[in-house]
């Protein structure tokens, strides 16, 4: 079993950055691609980011494209997100999930992560 806690959310200015983490326990993360997703009040869980368990290979939902990161440490058993540029749309429960099975390709479709954090609140200011 894979367990994920996500952390760094925060209240941030528009324009502002924050950096998520999401980290791992139970088992290696390292065969695993791993995504990020979010949900803000009264909308669904839609996709963010993804990346593939080497790392080199990432996704990115339109929305977030060029100012959103997303990054990995195998070593620390850690995905981040970098966010930058953030506005006030940007507001939801952040959430960090693992691929259902190992060595699976990154995805954006949410029903093929098995494995999802607690969630972090990240919360932009106009």
């Amino acid at each position: 079993q894979v367990q994920l806690v996500a952390s760094g959310g925060g209240l941030v200015q528009a324009g502002g950055s924050l950096r998520l983490s999401c980290a791992a326990s139970g088992r290696t993360i390292s065969t695993y691609s791993m995504g990020w997703f979010r949900q803000a009040p009264g909308k669904e869980r839609e996709f963010v980011s993804a990346v593939s368990w080497s790392g080199d290979s990432t996704l990115y939902a339109d929305s977030v494209k060029g100012r959103f990161t997303i990054s990995r440490d195998n070593a620390k058993n850690t995905v981040f997100l970098q966010m930058n540029s953030l506005k006030p749309e940007d507001t939801a429960v952040y959430y960090c999930a693992a691929r259902s099975t190992e060595g699976a390709s990154p995805s954006y479709w949410k029903y093929g992560y098995g494995y999802w954090g607690q969630g972090t609140q990240v919360t932009v200011s106009s």
